[in-house]
């Protein structure tokens, strides 16, 4: 998943503190690319994508996401259906703190399920008057079931530039731990930055973004998504 997840999913950490009042809740999304760290997911190809969410007031919080994917010719995974758990910690008025754990799972192929892998994660969020910072790290010792190491580590800022418009930049490094097993375009890692605009319009949210990595791959190159989402309490 905003692995981002989670990335992967959130616009920035400290948006946690606020939806721990929230009990559960659904979103879905449509997006113009299913992108993990700059690499496409979905061959170039649009996604649409749905999750189920549950948080409560003291910072625990639980949920599941799915995606279809398209990892190219020769190769009918198509759904990528990841759970995860978590809690938040408001450290003082101005860092927060999330820890973590998330499973990923793939179907379609009769070896999707050779695919699958966990991953924990951290993430640091410091909010001043300059915006809402972030330091995240994620890790897995068994990447894409290949019983690798493989790390992100990822810098973050937000700023509100109107009320109700903010602009997110984010630089990402992904290494593997042994390119011999896993290679990114031939190297053990690579580097992604990205710069967003995110608003939200009539209970939905809009988000347009510029991404780009280092490798040479038609997956992972300079590329504009655009994605529109709307969550729903239950």
């Amino acid at each position: 998943m905003n692995k981002i997840i989670i990335a992967a999913v959130t616009t920035g950490l400290l948006t946690f503190s606020a939806s721990a009042l929230a009990d559960v809740s659904a979103t879905v999304n449509l997006a113009s690319d299913y992108t993990f760290n700059g690499v496409s997911q979905t061959d170039n190809d649009p996604a649409l994508q749905g999750s189920l969410d549950y948080a409560d007031d003291s910072g625990f919080y639980a949920g599941t996401w799915a995606s279809n994917v398209d990892f190219g010719s020769g190769e009918d995974t198509n759904i990528e259906w990841d759970a995860y758990v978590g809690q938040y910690f408001q450290l003082n008025d101005k860092f927060g703190l999330d820890t973590g754990i998330a499973y990923y799972t793939y179907h379609g192929d009769s070896a999707s399920d050779t695919y699958n892998y966990p991953e924990a994660y951290a993430k640091l969020g410091y909010s001043s008057s300059m915006g809402d910072s972030e330091l995240n790290f994620w890790y897995s010792w068994d990447y894409f079931g290949l019983d690798v190491s493989h790390y992100i580590a990822m810098v973050a800022h937000t700023v509100e530039v109107a009320p109700g418009h903010n602009i997110k930049v984010s630089f990402d490094r992904s290494t593997s731990a042994d390119e011999a097993i896993w290679a990114w375009d031939g190297t053990d890692a690579y580097n992604h930055y990205r710069v967003e605009y995110m608003t939200n319009w009539k209970g939905f949210d809009f988000d347009l973004a510029f991404e780009n990595t280092n490798m040479d791959i038609d997956t992972a190159d300079a590329r504009v998504v655009f994605s529109i989402s709307r969550t729903f309490s239950l």
